[in-house]
């Protein structure tokens, strides 16, 4: 079982790097950097909190877990 640094780790590794597609995908469509780092910087910390969540509730559900041999 993860603990809650390690699942915690990971959703920062991971917002890391769906953040910056954010921020990219933002400038591509807005054409502004300001308002590309503000909606990436945004989605990094709401997604973040999220992915926590959602990782810590996965722990609790058994679906397609296998017991230790």
């Amino acid at each position: 079982m993860d603990t809650r640094s390690r699942s915690f780790a990971k959703a920062l590794s991971w917002r890391v790097t769906g953040t910056i597609d954010t921020m990219i995908i933002s400038l591509v469509v807005t054409g502004s950097i300001k308002l590309a780092a503000t909606i990436g910087l945004t989605e990094v910390v709401t997604k973040s909190l999220l992915y926590y969540f959602h990782e810590r509730a996965w722990l609790k559900i058994p679906y397609g877990r296998k017991t230790p041999a």
